[in-house]
């Protein structure tokens, strides 16, 4: 460890007590997808007393921002997810992702004239519904950035996760509304329903393996006694790739299509605008991060199954080059992601560990990159000219 690494990771530890709590504010008031203003506020805040200069409401989005220390050629970035999930809320542990993106900045960023670094944080809201992430890289957010990391929580330690792509739809069925005593004169939205739903489970079988569909009914009537006119499914396809998950819609329509076909109803389709695009990892980073991550105390096992769900972080990971390790909590497979008991491991001792061992590695991955020649220069050149 070189003498700057010593450093970083010197003052890494001593702002630790100030963005554990940050991470247990942000974890006692969740809040949902464009909705994160005291979030936001609250990392701005804690950024703004380590010297960094803040650019609000960037993108047109009211609590993304990009907080920015150092003047130097090489500009790294870590991404700050803040949404919550609806009902439970951190289960996903976005409170810790933030945090642990704010450590490491801290950390770095006393000696980014040192290391010839600019430090950025972004603060991107949205990645469970609306992909902020998406919104900000077509508008150039992250143009002039090199490259770009976050770490997220889960029951795994996996450098290279496979994260997938995906795309939603919502499929609203119009028939007639009629009473259940006189039936011959409706037509059921909801039948529709079911036999859309019948047909994609026959077309799972002619989907190639790791090809996920899925699909809740949100609105299918209020009443026994009343036929529905009205009925909404929201729809989630995953594959490896957009184009594939595009192509796969069509096949899923098809089965959508069957339900009004068999029931006279008519169907409209829309596409939501969450778009999950496939993720590519950076191999030069990588490996920086694991080397990191296990002086600190973690172990990678070669997992047979390595493949996780979904990221907006993939859609920064087509535009420069990014990673997106993966480090535990230790709880039963029951309570895994997307959980409340995620959500309360998020805010307590396990939470803890993982914004220490998360922003510890980023911080001594990000200061190894910017004095390595061959990959900071790698870095640069691929980015040149956005």
């Amino acid at each position: 460890m070189t003498g700057v690494d010593q450093r970083v990771e010197h003052a890494f530890e001593q702002n630790l007590g100030g963005v554990l709590d940050l991470s247990h504010r942000i974890n006692a008031n969740p809040e949902l997808a464009f909705e994160e203003y005291e979030t936001s506020a609250s990392i701005i805040e804690a950024l703004e007393r380590g010297r960094f200069t803040v650019e609000k409401g960037v993108a047109g989005l009211p609590t993304a921002f990009v907080a920015s220390a150092g003047s130097g050629g090489f500009v790294f970035g870590l991404c700050a997810e803040m949404d919550a999930l609806p009902g439970i809320g951190h289960g996903c542990g976005h409170n810790a992702i933030a945090a642990s993106a704010v450590g490491a900045a801290l950390a770095l960023a006393p000696y980014a004239g040192e290391l010839g670094l600019t430090v950025r944080v972004f603060g991107t809201p949205a990645e469970e519904k609306g992909t902020g992430k998406e919104i900000m890289v077509n508008r150039g957010v992250f143009d002039d950035t090199h490259a770009a990391m976050m770490v997220h929580p889960q029951l795994k330690d996996v450098v290279i996760p496979q994260l997938r792509a995906s795309r939603s739809w919502l499929v609203t069925y119009t028939g007639v509304g009629g009473h259940a005593s006189r039936p011959w004169s409706a037509l059921n939205a909801a039948d529709a329903t079911v036999v859309a739903q019948t047909s994609i489970g026959l077309l799972r079988q002619q989907l190639r393996d790791g090809i996920r569909v899925h699909h809740v009914v949100k609105e299918a009537g209020a009443a026994v006694n009343v036929i529905p006119d009205h009925a909404v499914v929201d729809c989630m396809i995953r594959a490896d790739t957009i184009t594939e998950v595009d192509e796969v819609w069509e096949r899923v329509r098809r089965c959508f299509d069957a339900g009004a076909v068999a029931t006279g109803t008519s169907v409209e389709y829309t596409a939501l605008p969450s778009v999950y695009r496939e993720f590519r990892h950076d191999l030069d980073l990588a490996p920086l991060f694991e080397k990191h991550a296990k002086a600190i105390g973690r172990t990678f096992p070669d997992y047979p199954d390595k493949m996780f769900g979904s990221t907006d972080m993939g859609n920064v990971s087509l535009r420069i080059p990014a990673i997106h390790p993966m480090l535990s909590f230790d709880l039963p497979p029951e309570a895994g992601n997307h959980t409340a008991a995620f959500g309360v491991a998020a805010g307590g001792p396990d939470g803890d560990r993982f914004v220490h061992d998360a922003g510890l590695a980023m911080a001594l991955t990000i200061a190894e990159v910017a004095q390595s020649e061959p990959i900071r220069a790698r870095l640069i050149a691929k980015t040149a000219g956005r």
